[in-house]
C-alpha cells in the first residue's frame, strides 16, 4: 500500500516547504527590484495567476490521481509520455548535487556570524573560504574547512529521506517551516527599525510602470514563477502521489502560491531594509550595493550585517539560519522526486531507493567542495534553470495540454474541490498564455547561452558544465525510461468509482 501524508496539512506545509526555498530569500527581491519594482508585482500576479496556480492544480491533480512519481503519473496519462518524467527526474538530481554545497555554506555561515569571521572584507572572505579557483575546470582539491559541515548536511537529509514522507519528510517540514517564518520575522524586525531601512524598501518597491512595456520584464516574471513554486521537474507530481484522493488539490494549489508569496515579500522587506541601511553607512546609492543570488548572500548581506549598530550575530544568524532552514525543506523535496520514480520504476523498497538516490548524489557533489566548485555551481544552475526547466515545463504543457485532455485532468480536479477550477480559465491559460511564454523564455535563454556564452566564462567550461549538463540529462533520461522495470505501470482511470475506491 502506498505510503501518505498525515494530513493534508502535512502536504500543504510539505509543498510550502518545497516552494520557500534559498531563492525566495536572495533571488526575488533583486529580481523584482531590477524589472520595475513595485510594477513588477503586476506582471508577477498575472503569472502566478496564469502559470503558477494553474500547473499547480495540474501537477497535484497527476500525481494524486494516478498514484506516482513524474515517470510513472506521465506514463499512466499516455506511455509515450514516460520520457518526459525521467527529464524531469535527472533535472532534480542535477539540481540535488549543487543545492547541497550552497547549504554546506549557509550552514558555514551561520557560525562565522557569531563574531563576524568575514571582517571588513566579505567578498575576499567568501572567495578564500572556498578557495576558488580561476576556472571551473580546474579543480584545486578538496577544501578541507568544508569537510565538516558537508557531512553534517547530508547527514541531515539522509535521516530525513529513509524515514519516510509522513515520519519523515513532513515532519521536517512541520519543524523547519515555523524556525524560517521565526527567524525571517526577527530579520524584518531588524531592518525595519534601522535607520533608511526606507530607502532599501523604495528601491525594491518603487514602481517603474514603464517596465510593464519591456518584454523581459514579463518573462522575469514567469521566470521567477517555476523558480520559485517548484514546478515542472517533477517535485509537485511526486509530493501529490501520496495523497489521498479526496483531497482538494485547487485549494491547495492557491495556499501553496499565496504562502510563497507572501513569504517573498516578507523577507525581501528584510533583506532590503538592511541593504538601504547598509547603502546609507556606506554613503553610496542602494543599487550600487544590491545584488542577487550568492553574491547578495554571502558577500553583500555579511558587510550589510558589520555595518549594523548593534545585534549583528542575531542578525547573521536569523538570515543564514533562515537560509539554512529553507535550503533543507526544498533539498528533500528534490530528493524525493527521484526517489519516488525509483521506487515506482523498479518496485524497490522505500530505503533502497533512498540509497540508489543519495550515494551516487553524494560521490558527485563532491565536486562542489573544490576550489573549482563555485565555478561550477554558477554554470550548472545557470543552463539547468534557464534551459532545462523551461524547456521541461514547455514540453510539458505541450504534452499534457496538446496531446492529452486537460479538461479530463480538470474534472478530476474538481471532483473534491470546495470552488471548481474554471475550464476557460483552466485549459485556456496552460494551452495559451503559458505555453506561449514558456516558449518564448525557452527560445531566447537558449539563444542568449548561444551567442553570448555566459558570464566571463570560457567557451571550454561552458561546453562541460553547461551544454554538458544538459547533455547529461538527456542521456540519462533515454537510460532510465528504457531500462527495465520488473511489471511496468499499471493503467489507471482515475474517473472510475472501481479505481476510486481502491485508492480510498
Amino acid at each position: 500500500m502506498r505510503e501518505q501524508w498525515n494530513s493534508k496539512v502535512g502536504f500543504i506545509v510539505s509543498a510550502i516547504g518545497s516552494a520557500v526555498g534559498l531563492g525566495n530569500l536572495w533571488r526575488f527581491p533583486y529580481v523584482a527590484a531590477n524589472n520595475g519594482g513595485g510594477a513588477f508585482l503586476l506582471p508577477y500576479l498575472i503569472a502566478i495567476i496564469t502559470a503558477g496556480i494553474p500547473i499547480l492544480i495540474m501537477e497535484y491533480t497527476i500525481g494524486k490521481s494516478y498514484r506516482g512519481g513524474a515517470p510513472a503519473a506521465l506514463a499512466r496519462l499516455n506511455r509515450r509520455f514516460e520520457w518526459l518524467g525521467w527529464v524531469q527526474v535527472m533535472i532534480s538530481f542535477m539540481i540535488l548535487i549543487y543545492y547541497f554545497a550552497i547549504i554546506v555554506w549557509t550552514l558555514s555561515y551561520v557560525g562565522f556570524s557569531f563574531t563576524q569571521a568575514w571582517g571588513s572584507d566579505p567578498t575576499k572572505f567568501f572567495v578564500k573560504f572556498l578557495g576558488v579557483t580561476a576556472n571551473a575546470h580546474t579543480l584545486g582539491g578538496i577544501q578541507t574547512n568544508l569537510l565538516i559541515p558537508f557531512i553534517v548536511v547530508w547527514a541531515l537529509a539522509a535521516v530525513i529521506m529513509y524515514r519516510g514522507i509522513s515520519r519523515g519528510v513532513e515532519m521536517a517540514c512541520k519543524i523547519g517551516l515555523p524556525i524560517l517564518m521565526v527567524l525571517t520575522c526577527v530579520l524584518v524586525i531588524r531592518g525595519i527599525t534601522l535607520p533608511h531601512a526606507a530607502d532599501g524598501l523604495q528601491y525594491m518597491f518603487n514602481p517603474d510602470w514603464s517596465s510593464l512595456t519591456k518584454p523581459n520584464v514579463w518573462i522575469a516574471a514567469y521566470g521567477q514563477i517555476f523558480y520559485s513554486l517548484s514546478i515542472a521537474f517533477g517535485i509537485m507530481i511526486s509530493y501529490s502521489s501520496y495523497l489521498p484522493m479526496e483531497t482538494d488539490v485547487v485549494n491547495s494549489a492557491f495556499i501553496t502560491a499565496t504562502a510563497n508569496h507572501g513569504f517573498e515579500l516578507f523577507a525581501g522587506i528584510g533583506v532590503f531594509s538592511i541593504i538601504g541601511f547598509m547603502a546609507y553607512s556606506q554613503g553610496v546609492p542602494v543599487e550600487q550595493v544590491a545584488g542577487a543570488g550568492v553574491g547578495l548572500a554571502f558577500m553583500t548581506f555579511p558587510t550589510a550585517i558589520s555595518s549594523l549598530p548593534t545585534m549583528q550575530a542575531l542578525t547573521g544568524v536569523c538570515f543564514f539560519g533562515a537560509l539554512f532552514v529553507a535550503g533543507i525543506t526544498s533539498l528533500v523535496s528534490i530528493s524525493q522526486v527521484i526517489v519516488t520514480a525509483v521506487k515506482d520504476k523498479f518496485e524497490i523498497s522505500h530505503n533502497r531507493a533512498v540509497t540508489f538516490t543519495l550515494v551516487p548524489a553524494f560521490l558527485l557533489s563532491i565536486f562542489f567542495i573544490t576550489g573549482a566548485g563555485l565555478n561550477i555551481l554558477d554554470i550548472l544552475d545557470a543552463f539547468i534553470n534557464n534551459i532545462g526547466l523551461a524547456v521541461s515545463g514547455f514540453l510539458e504543457l505541450i504534452l499534457v495540454g496538446w496531446f492529452f485532455k486537460l479538461e479530463r485532468i480538470r474534472q478530476m480536479a474538481n471532483r473534491y474541490s470546495n470552488f471548481p477550477a474554471s475550464k476557460v480559465w483552466f485549459i485556456g491559460c496552460l494551452k495559451f498564455v503559458t505555453v506561449i511564454m514558456l516558449g518564448i523564455m525557452t527560445f531566447l535563454n537558449t539563444r542568449g547561452f548561444v551567442l553570448n556564452g555566459y558570464g566571463e566564462y570560457s567557451q571550454l567550461d561552458i561546453n562541460i558544465f553547461g551544454w554538458g549538463s544538459l547533455l547529461i540529462v538527456v542521456i540519462g533520461a533515454i537510460v532510465l525510461n528504457n531500462a527495465k522495470s520488473r511489471e511496468g505501470y499499471a493503467t489507471l482511470d482515475p474517473l472510475t468509482t472501481k479505481e476510486v475506491a481502491l485508492y480510498e
